[in-house]
C-alpha cells in the first residue's frame, strides 16, 4: 500500500522539500493498482497548488486549515477524546501497537497523528491495511465532510481515505462526531485549547469530554494488535 505512505506526505506540513517531489508522488499515484483512478484525479488541484504556490502562502493555508481549532485537527483521537484522561492511553496503546509492528516512531508528533497511522497502514499487506484504515473510518467520513463544506482541496484526500478504506460516506456517517466551531479570534482559540482543571473525588461525576457513543467502537478496534505479523518496514 504505498499510496498510504504519499498520502501521508500530501497531509504533513508542506515544505520546500515536498513541492520538490510532487510531480514524483503524483506520477506514482497514478501508476497504482489499489487506488481508484477517480479519486487520484480528485487529488490534482490540491497537487498543483502544492508544487507551484509560494511556500509561505502554502504554509499559511495548512496551519490555518488544521492547526487553528480542533474541526479539522489530523489527530485522531482529538475527535473522539479531546482533552480528556482517556487520550493518554490511547496514545498508549496505538504507540504500542506501531512498536510491534516493528515501527519505532520519530519525531515528535503525538501516535495519533493521521500522517503517522498512514504511514503504519502502508507497512500492511492490503486487506490488513484498509481493515487498519477502517478503523477511523467515522472520523475521516466527518474530516471529509467538514472540508468539502470550506471547499477545501484537502477534501478529495479524505475522500481518497474513504474509498480505501471501504467506509462509506453518507450525511449520517458525517455527523457521528459532535460538531465543534473553529474560533474566530485569538482569544476564542485560547479557550478553545484551555487545559481542563484534573480533579480527584472520591464519586467521579460523568466525564464531559468522553467519547461519544457512536466513536467509542473505534479506540477498542486501534489498541488491539492485528493478527498478522507484517513485515518490518526499514
Amino acid at each position: 500500500m504505498r499510496g498510504l505512505h504519499l498520502i501521508s506526505l500530501l497531509l504533513q506540513y508542506p515544505s520546500r522539500d515536498l513541492q520538490a517531489v510532487i510531480g514524483e508522488i503524483r506520477q506514482w499515484l497514478a501508476a497504482d493498482p489499489a487506488l481508484p483512478s477517480d479519486g487520484v484525479v480528485a487529488l490534482e488541484p490540491l497537487l498543483k497548488r502544492l508544487a507551484t504556490d509560494d511556500i509561505y502562502d502554502v504554509q499559511e493555508r495548512y496551519v490555518e486549515l488544521f492547526d487553528r481549532g480542533r474541526a479539522h485537527s489530523l489527530h485522531l483521537f482529538e475527535h473522539v477524546h479531546g482533552e480528556s484522561r482517556d487520550r493518554g492511553q490511547a496514545m498508549v496503546d496505538l504507540r504500542e501497537r506501531y512498536l510491534d509492528a516493528g515501527l519505532e516512531p520519530e519525531g515528535n508528533e503525538l501516535p495519533d497523528y493521521l500522517p503517522l497511522f498512514l504511514d503504519y497502514c502502508s507497512t500492511l499487506p492490503p486487506a490488513a491495511a484498509r481493515d487498519a484504515l477502517a478503523e477511523p473510518g467515522v472520523v475521516l467520513i466527518a474530516l471529509a465532510a467538514r472540508l468539502a463544506e470550506k471547499e477545501s482541496d484537502y477534501a478529495p484526500v479524505f475522500a481518497l481515505l474513504c474509498d480505501i478504506a471501504g467506509v462509506e460516506m453518507s450525511e449520517e456517517a458525517a455527523k457521528a462526531l459532535p460538531p465543534v466551531e473553529d474560533p474566530e479570534t485569538l482569544a476564542e482559540l485560547d479557550a478553545q485549547w484551555e487545559e481542563e482543571e484534573i480533579r480527584f473525588t472520591a464519586d467521579a461525576a460523568p466525564d464531559p469530554t468522553a467519547a461519544c457513543p457512536q466513536v467509542s467502537a473505534i479506540l477498542d478496534r486501534m489498541r488491539a494488535p492485528l493478527p498478522a505479523n507484517p513485515a518490518n518496514r526499514s
